[in-house]
């Protein structure tokens, strides 16, 4: 596994210079920025320096594509060192955005300049937010599995990017979104048969009926604009201990039986609903509230941030399980295992 990061910026700082102006010191916008449950973010945007809220989706991307290629470069090349592996063996280069787009993308551009073999097999997971990581793994962990070849997965968001145009009404939810989310690039590799790391056992997805309007990410003139239900985490709630079940199901394994949670942290409230619906103690948890105090919200990165902190502490044979939610309403989850 491996991590790069931007430049970082604290929360009550940028309340105080950018969006208290913004809200109009509205105390309600206010209690919900600082409350969100972070301390400090990163961005290749900083809203103290500069302000994006009206560029157009085209500057947006221009941005995306300067970005993008060396904090990706940094994560895989920290993964691949980390997995004793040179770029010129990857078989599969998977890369998950949802914030950003161009073609050729960012999987050629880096792949080439990484040093893989031009016979790389790429894919491209896009607009899946959240939960992205885990379909992006489960690909991963097919191909090694059928071809006997190691796989990268780059999870890579710059959501400072997309900060909104100032609002002639109060918009809760612009300023959870705002309050929130954070930039980062994180990477995996997969390798057939490894003696030592974590085990992909299977990964699964459930979507939760008729909840497409309470996570939305909408293409516009200003960039891709967050929607987020206060919702979501009363539906998941509902959702997650079922989930949870088809996963470790198969494996014969219960809640009770998993020795590391890599929860994707999406919110404080989000980490309370897990914590009441599979009796986790807080203790299973704080590495997830420890990534969003510290790193934000990174999108699709954020689980594999929060997996690469617990799997230090798992013993051999142990098992650990990662999820994440994003727009659908989608839960996707992995179960893993120490070897």
């Amino acid at each position: 596994m491996g991590a790069a990061f931007p430049g970082s910026f604290d929360q009550q700082s940028l309340w105080d210079e950018v969006f208290e102006r913004r809200y109009r010191g509205d105390r309600l916008a206010r209690r919900l920025f600082l409350g969100a449950g972070v301390r400090t973010r990163h961005g290749v945007v900083d809203p103290r320096r500069e302000d994006v809220s009206d560029w157009s989706t085209g500057a947006r991307m221009r941005r995306y594509v300067d970005e993008a290629p060396p904090l990706g470069r940094r994560a895989v090349l920290a993964a691949l060192a980390d997995a004793g592996l040179g770029a010129a063996e990857v078989g599969l280069f998977v890369v998950v955005s949802c914030t950003g787009y161009a073609t050729p993308g960012l999987d050629i551009q880096l792949a080439r300049e990484l040093g893989m073999l031009p016979s790389v097999r790429r894919l491209l997971v896009g607009h899946m937010g959240c939960y992205g990581a885990i379909p992006g793994m489960g690909a991963a962990a097919d191909f090694v599995r059928s071809r006997r070849l190691p796989a990268v997965v780059l999870c890579l968001e710059l959501t400072s990017l997309h900060s909104q145009p100032e609002q002639p009404h109060r918009d809760l939810e612009q300023v959870v979104a705002h309050a929130l989310f954070g930039d980062a690039a994180a990477a995996i590799v997969l390798v057939p048969d490894a003696a030592h790391g974590l085990e992909v056992l299977d990964t699964t997805a459930a979507t939760a009926p008729d909840s497409e309007d309470l996570m939305t990410w909408h293409v516009t003139d200003h960039g891709f604009r967050m929607g987020l239900s206060r919702q979501v985490p009363d539906v998941l709630a509902k959702h997650v201990e079922e989930a949870v079940a088809a996963l470790l199901g198969p494996i014969a394994a219960d809640p009770g039986d998993v020795d590391g949670w890599a929860v994707h942290p999406g919110g404080p409230r989000i980490l309370d609903v897990v914590e009441e619906r599979l009796a986790l103690a807080p203790a299973q948890t704080a590495v997830a509230r420890r990534v969003l105090a510290t790193r934000g919200n990174c999108s699709s990165g954020t689980v594999l941030l929060v997996l690469d902190q617990i799997r230090g502490d798992l013993a051999a044979g142990a098992t650990a399980v990662a999820m994440a939610f994003g727009p659908g309403l989608t839960l996707c989850l992995a179960a893993l295992r120490r070897r």
